[in-house]
């Protein structure tokens, strides 16, 4: 939006007894519309709320105020109130902007919600597990503050990012995420992005390696690095990431053939991460990844594999039969792949990139999580709806790697994507949900409490 120009206030002065006039510039306030708009660009949901609802006081036909007052309740996934606050506009002027589009959409999640709320009244209170041999905690993308552009550092420099989660990633035998985005300080030009690429345009990130310790202090002990921002800057920048992981004793998997393999509890642990890119250990060489899979099973107790894949945005909560496309781009047939990962021996199965959860399953005692969102993802991303819900995935294996418990405990972001925990447990409800729409033969059943089995 264009700032207004400052207006000129006539003042009268006395000079040397003489009375004179001159042009003072003031500056106007700014109006509950640009305070609003203000607090959108931030992601201030509340504070656009707020703002949007005095300028409709102050003017209940200002088409502009009520159309921005929807797309505050939207940051906040209040659905119903986006579609209370639409109609009256849509009723008057049915061309405005984008509402012919949006307005169905928002109606949709209002339907979703229902459905949502029906499937969690009829579900189990509770589904108790047994005595896992591990406890594992999982997330899906991460990105925590990015210097390309400039501006896209949090105020704290990263620092607070993980306080209100913190806690519960702490309570696990392990906890696992996807860095989306290398921790690099002195990369080459980025071939992805040009440096005076329109923001939104075009999607690169870098996060600084001193970010790398918060990653460690929040609990996380494994990451993938497979994913299509891991080479977003450059082979030198990809290494200077695994630098950084190795100096904070993270492991990792990402580049083809890396591999992460440790101990937990007296079970040797082996996790590959996957990607639809042969930058990374590839994702659609199904004959590959299953070879990669048999050497970790051959030596390893517990095989884990992560996979970043599918679809992405608030259209692409549905896992598809068959291949996925994005913009012409062959994201797997995730399916096919996750069982026959599975069949090969992997005991667990972790995805990510669709930036949306997804349904999960249990095939032949083994979970498959087809996306669990996203979950850190400062500044440059989009968090509306369905975009800014997450989850802390909990899941206990026993010592031969099947599936023995599983709790989904649900996260949110706020302001420009900070994770906190979500009281309402958004996540149980949508996992519940599209589980049973996609997975009739092998999908988990989602109690009321967020957890989760057979």
């Amino acid at each position: 939006m264009m700032s207004r120009p400052a207006r000129p206030l006539v003042a009268l002065a006395v000079v040397t007894g003489a009375l004179v006039l001159r042009a003072v510039a003031v500056a106007e306030a700014p109006t509950p519309l640009d305070t609003g708009m203000a607090a959108l660009k931030a992601k201030d949901g509340p504070a656009a709320v707020a703002a949007f609802q005095a300028c409709l006081a102050q003017t209940p036909d200002d088409d502009a105020c009520r159309w921005e007052l929807g797309w505050a309740y939207w940051v906040e996934a209040d659905w119903k109130a986006v579609v209370s606050t639409w109609e009256p506009l849509a009723a008057r002027n049915a061309a405005y902007e984008t509402i012919a589009k949006d307005l169905p959409a928002a109606r949709a999640q209002v339907t979703a919600q229902a459905a949502a709320g029906a499937a969690r009244a009829t579900a189990p209170s509770t589904l108790a597990g047994g005595a896992p041999a591990i406890r594992l905690r999982a997330v899906g993308d991460m990105m925590i503050g990015t210097l390309f552009p400039e501006g896209a550092l949090a105020p704290d420099d990263a620092a607070g990012t993980f306080d209100g989660v913190r806690a519960t990633l702490l309570d696990a035998d392990f906890t696992f995420g996807n860095l989306e985005g290398p921790l690099c300080d002195n990369p080459a030009p980025s071939d992805k992005c040009k440096p005076d690429a329109t923001p939104g345009s075009c999607y690169a990130f870098r996060s600084p390696t001193r970010y790398a310790p918060l990653y460690k202090a929040a609990g996380f002990d494994v990451v993938s690095t497979a994913n299509n921002h891991a080479g977003d800057f450059g082979e030198a920048c990809r290494l200077e990431t695994e630098q950084a992981l190795d100096a904070q004793g993270i492991r990792w998997s990402g580049r083809p053939g890396t591999v992460a393999e440790w101990v937990v509890n007296g079970k040797k642990v082996g996790l590959v991460g996957f990607h639809t890119n042969m930058a990374c250990n590839y994702l659609n060489d199904t004959a590959g990844a299953v070879a990669l899979v048999q050497q970790l099973v051959a030596r390893d107790d517990i095989v884990i594999v992560s996979f970043h894949g599918g679809a992405e945005g608030s259209k692409a909560q549905h896992v598809p039969v068959g291949e996925e496309l994005f913009y012409g781009e062959n994201r797997g047939d995730l399916r096919a792949f996750t069982h026959a990962v599975v069949d090969a021996g992997a005991d667990l199965v972790l995805g990510h990139g669709p930036h949306v959860i997804r349904g999960m399953e249990v095939y032949k005692d083994r979970l498959v999580a087809y996306s669990m969102g996203n979950f850190a993802t400062y500044g440059r991303f989009n968090l509306s709806g369905a975009q800014g819900v997450g989850e802390i995935l909990e899941v206990g294996l026993a010592g031969d790697g099947a599936f023995v418990s599983g709790r989904i405990l649900g996260t949110r972001q706020e302001g420009q994507g900070r994770p906190v925990m979500d009281p309402a447990n958004q996540a149980a409800d949508i996992v519940r949900v599209l589980t049973a729409a996609d997975f009739a033969e092998y999908g988990v059943r989602v109690a009321q409490d967020g957890t989760f089995g057979r």
